[in-house]
């Protein structure tokens, strides 16, 4: 097998795996995926194609839940997003591969371990704390492909249920990849990496529909983010090393 169909592969699995996890779950895509494809395709073609599979798979998922969604508590952290994605893109276009590799990597570790800590933020509350979570949240995701933790912050804060987080973190993860992909530009990839990526994502929603009432929930978290904490402490070093 040739490098180029080697990497085809590889960038089909992460899709497969990051998108069994955003079926399971209603979000973790990013966390799971962004950092192995910025590592396998470069920061700024695996960040806005982070954006686009997690759209369309948030978009899939809502078909069945979208009458549970919030409009009225999801309407500010929407427009906040909206608001400072084109800050992200801005950043990103502008920093060094190596400096925008360890961005990422330094963005997704602190994610991981503010979810791990369990960290409830008092200000994270009411229609301030949704201005707040959406505005960082709309940043990181077009900057890094990681939009969702500040949005789990908001979420737990409000003592929001699981039945209630997911159809709502589906909704805020169509509007956010929408605007990140508006303001960065679809992912220049091969046909056949397209095709790969597409694959994965259709295998990964199959294998999380099948498994979503047989495991766990608490046994996905904690796979979540120790592949999450690996995947961005490995961009984190490698952004390092290109610095050096």
């Amino acid at each position: 097998m040739t490098n180029a169909g080697s990497a085809e592969l590889l960038l089909g699995g992460i899709v497969l795996v990051g998108a069994s996890v955003q079926w399971l779950t209603g979000m973790g895509f990013a966390l799971i995926a962004v950092p192995a494809l910025v590592l396998v395709i470069g920061p700024a073609q695996g960040v806005v194609l982070a954006n686009c599979a997690a759209g369309a798979i948030s978009i899939a998922g809502l078909a069945t839940g979208w009458r549970r969604v919030r409009i009225g508590a999801m309407a500010p952290l929407v427009i906040a997003a909206a608001c400072t994605v084109p800050a992200g893109s801005w950043v990103a276009a502008r920093l060094p591969e190596p400096v925008l590799l360890a961005g990422v990597g330094i963005l997704v570790t602190v994610a991981v371990a503010i979810v791990m800590g369990g960290v409830r933020i008092s200000a994270l509350t009411g229609t301030r704390g949704a201005v707040a979570a959406g505005a960082v949240g709309g940043f990181m995701n077009s900057a890094a492909g990681v939009g969702g933790p500040p949005y789990s912050l908001y979420a737990v804060n409000a003592g929001w249920t699981v039945r209630e987080f997911v159809p709502n973190a589906q909704f805020y993860g169509i509007m956010v990849n929408v605007f990140s992909v508006a303001a960065n530009g679809a992912p220049r990839l091969s046909g056949t990496a397209w095709g790969a990526a597409l694959a994965g994502m259709v295998a990964g929603a199959l294998i999380g529909r099948v498994f979503a009432s047989r495991i766990p929930e608490q046994w996905i978290r904690r796979l979540i983010l120790a592949l999450a904490l690996t995947g961005g402490l490995t961009a984190l070093v490698k952004g390092l090393q290109g610095m050096g």
